[in-house]
């Protein structure tokens, strides 16, 4: 069943335009179509639905029906807790922008999106997230054999985009179906630094100098690092990043962006945002920054034309050999490889680019205390990034460049990274 172009419907009438069995892509986090998913969730005859998807905004109830499958391009904290229960979630090993690649291959029959209610000439924005849900949801309204959905959501700012890469915005003409639903997006709390990583986001921001492009991660740290360069003396910088977060806005707001990037001048680019709702409103009036989609933030080959790229991300752990994990550690999947290791190549390359990586010397897993620099990674650990791409590690202990170092000296140079009550142990496993 295929409703008419254009035509506004009920939530629960969109939802059964999904097949029993049936493939639906949407995005992930602020970019998620609650209503949507929440009324296919209450659905009683679904089959063999999957759902492609990412950092899960809430438990929906389509997580305990036995006719739909998800699977997360990465794990938030809903993911996790349904795999640890036995729930139909399975991670989707890719890169950020190797999942708009996997969309756009499979051409799933349904793609949902979550927009910002149209404007006076029937414009549609997809506001805080482009992602790697953008391009397969214009592709499926352009495709008469597939489904393309927009839930309008008054809280949704309009974002613009870049006019060559579609300005970020769809015309109700162009869709299949439109539905309503009203809430306030996902705010990411505030994460607290703990001393640590007030220590790493010191040593860090160090390796920043004036005229950088900027890439941040998400978590306490980049947002810390941010705060201090938006405060400090340096500035002339840029912003081309996967994850606009309110460390960004704080930097614009300190007067320290000014976007000579070499490319995407003038305008702070991310393919999707998640932060306070402070965030959102200051994107809504700011013309200066756009959201375009994945394929055209993530890319290495971009960001070897930004100038003095330095890309700040976190990591889990590391071995004394280098090779970082980031987003699977004992057979848990914590998160997702994301922009990590695209960001970390794009940036080693880049003229004059650095790539930064923190992590906490410990981490308290279990009730136990542990080092996150270890001899060599666990059964079930994947790396996410792998040692010959990592330039800086940064633990609250001092701030290395692996790089530099042959494959004896970063074994004693990540040593002294470490915490002390660790080190003595590691060197006797690395000289065993």
């Amino acid at each position: 069943m295929r409703a008419p172009r254009g035509r506004r419907l009920a939530v629960e009438e969109a939802a059964q335009l999904i097949e029993p069995r049936d493939a639906v892509v949407c995005g992930f986090a602020a970019g998620q179509p609650v209503g949507l998913l929440e009324a296919l969730g209450a659905r009683t005859d679904l089959e063999e639905v999957t759902l492609y998807t990412g950092l899960l905004i809430r438990p929906y109830a389509l997580l305990h029906n036995p006719g739909v499958r998800v699977m997360s391009g990465f794990f938030g904290p809903i993911e996790r807790a349904v795999r640890d229960a036995g729930g139909p979630v399975e991670y989707l090993p890719a890169d950020f922008h190797g999942l708009e690649r996997l969309a756009l291959r499979l051409k799933p029959r349904v793609v949902l999106a979550a927009t910002s209610p149209p404007d006076a000439e029937g414009w549609l924005s997809f506001g805080v997230t482009a992602g790697a849900s953008y391009r397969p949801f214009l592709e499926a309204a352009r495709d008469p054999a597939r489904l393309a959905i927009a839930e309008v959501n008054a809280k949704m700012p309009r974002v613009g985009g870049l006019a060559d890469l579609g300005a970020n915005r769809v015309h109700l003409s162009e869709i299949d179906a439109w539905v309503e639903h009203d809430e306030e997006l996902i705010a990411l709390p505030a994460a607290k630094a703990a001393p640590e990583d007030l220590a790493i986001a010191r040593l860090a921001t160090e390796l920043v100098a004036d005229g950088s492009t900027l890439q941040f991660g998400i978590g306490a740290i980049p947002d810390e690092i941010a705060r201090r360069l938006a405060a400090g003396p340096r500035g002339d910088f840029g912003i081309h990043t996967e994850m606009i977060a309110d460390g960004v806005m704080h930097l614009h707001q300190g007067g320290k962006v000014t976007n000579r990037k070499g490319l995407y001048d003038e305008v702070t680019v991310g393919t999707f945002a998640l932060g306070s709702q402070a965030l959102y409103a200051w994107m809504a009036a700011t013309p200066a920054v756009r959201m375009l989609p994945v394929s055209a933030v993530n890319d290495p080959a971009l960001h070897r034309r930004l100038r003095r790229f330095v890309s700040i991300n976190g990591a889990l752990a590391i071995d004394l050999a280098g090779q970082v994990a980031a987003d699977r550690i004992g057979g848990r999947q914590y998160s997702g490889v994301g922009g990590h290791e695209a960001f970390v190549t794009g940036a080693s390359e880049a003229p004059g680019g650095t790539t930064v990586l923190c992590l906490r010397s410990t981490a308290t897993v279990g009730g136990r205390r542990l080092s996150t620099i270890v001899p060599q990674f666990t059964p079930g650990t994947t790396i996410t990034t792998p040692r010959h791409h990592v330039q800086y590690v940064v633990t609250e202990y001092g701030a290395i460049d692996l790089s530099a170092l042959g494959d004896r000296t970063r074994v004693e140079a990540l040593i002294e990274l470490a915490h002390p009550d660790y080190r003595a142990e590691l060197r006797a496993t690395a000289h065993a």
